[in-house]
């Protein structure tokens, strides 16, 4: 297969005009976790009119495209790409922002699936490779696990594969920088609720209440010691609290007999994540006690920490450097702290996730922001990178 460039494709107007009209498309009409009715089918017809054959149902609106080369070979490898909205309000005033209220594409997704759709055209129109493509196009990543429910729908069984890759854009990076690495990429994402409960009673009165406010607080203040006094300094983890709910409003004299506190917890290990867990609910408790308040935990764990292969990591970063150059690629990118359902494909099949540099500088609008927008200029990229990787697993 001949090498694809950025340059190649931008000269292509035609080719990069209709892939840029198709985002824009996409983001004017989000649709939220497994709500992606017409963007599937929107995938569905384009995949079909390129003459590649087509599995839809999976996790819902999920779809899967297969392409099979031209030259013998049994090697076969999967590309996904995720296709769901947030819940955000778009304040962009852009000509192509959101027309569903509440609902924007604040993190790519629009993007994503229209380089894979790019890449999908290019490779169909020549399936100059020995082996077999399958496009996986995932429902609901955002919180919501599409990639979990599409494997227990049956994804590997009805579509085996030897490995499997995903991308995303990473806005304030340099345009087109590629950032992956060996092992542990991305954090594992669990969410965690504390329960503090007592009596409650009159505020003017605190001793004829058992009060679970003070423990509460006490827990609150304290709980970063559970990753700077259990978690090994070699690791790293994050507990964060993102959520408090206690009495009401209109009441401030009553102390209330219940205290619910939620948040997040990272960790890249196994045993890291399971000292997070036991941590969280020792401490809580700990804090309970003294004051006879009852805490309980529920801990829930989310996204298992996305891990990369070495072998298909070396692969993707082969096929980023024939993209943008050595120079633009980092092999050894630090590890995010955010999660990603990719990650449970990982578990099943090796493979690597790479972020690719959306520009704009360290000014950029971030991801889940209502002013975040995907920026178009890194299409050819995008697309440049999923052929070129195709062609350094199946080209010979």
């Amino acid at each position: 297969m001949p090498k694809i460039t950025p340059e190649a494709l931008r000269a292509d107007t035609d080719f990069i005009d209709r892939l840029t009209e198709l985002r824009r498309d996409i983001h004017r009409h989000p649709e939220t976790a497994f709500e992606e009715f017409r963007t599937s089918d929107i995938v569905a017809q384009r995949l079909t009119d390129m003459g590649i054959e087509i599995h839809r149902g999976l996790g819902g609106t999920g779809v899967v495209g297969t392409l099979k080369g031209n030259r013998p070979g049994q090697r076969v490898i999967a590309l996904r790409a995720d296709m769901d909205a947030l819940h955000i309000e778009e304040q962009t005033g852009l000509p192509y922002a959101s027309e569903v209220p509440g609902k924007m594409h604040a993190c790519g997704h629009d993007g994503h699936t229209t380089m894979l759709l790019g890449a999908a055209e290019l490779l169909a129109a020549d399936p100059d490779f020995a082996g077999t493509v399958h496009f996986i196009f995932q429902p609901a990543e955002e919180g919501l696990g599409g990639a979990r429910v599409m494997i227990e729908d049956g994804l590997f069984d009805l579509f085996p594969c030897d490995a499997v890759y995903g991308v995303h854009n990473a806005p304030k990076e340099p345009l087109g920088r590629v950032q992956t690495r060996t092992g542990s990429f991305m954090a594992a994402g669990d969410t965690w609720e504390v329960i503090f409960e007592g009596s409650g009673g009159h505020g003017a009165m605190p001793h004829m209440a058992t009060d679970p406010t003070i423990p509460a607080g006490q827990f609150i203040a304290s709980l970063a010691q559970i990753v700077s006094r259990q978690v090994p300094a070699a690791d790293a983890a994050v507990i964060s609290v993102g959520h408090i709910d206690a009495g009401d409003y209109g009441s401030p004299n009553i102390i209330p007999s219940r205290v619910v506190v939620r948040g997040t917890a990272r960790s890249y290990r196994a045993p890291i994540r399971d000292t997070l867990e036991r941590g969280i609910g020792a401490f809580a408790e700990s804090c309970a006690a003294p004051y006879g308040v009852t805490a309980r935990l529920i801990y829930t764990r989310r996204y298992p920490p996305l891990v990369n292969t070495a072998e298909e990591v070396q692969q993707a970063v082969a096929a980023a450097t024939e993209v943008v150059g050595e120079d633009m690629v980092d092999p050894e990118a630090p590890r995010a702290g955010g999660s990603e359902d990719f990650s449970f494909m990982l578990e099943k099949v090796p493979g690597a996730y790479v972020m690719i540099g959306n520009g704009d500088g360290p000014d950029a609008v971030f991801v889940h922001t209502p002013k975040y927008d995907f920026n178009d200029a890194l299409i050819p990229f995008g697309v440049s990178y999923w052929t070129n990787l195709v062609a350094k697993e199946l080209g010979s």
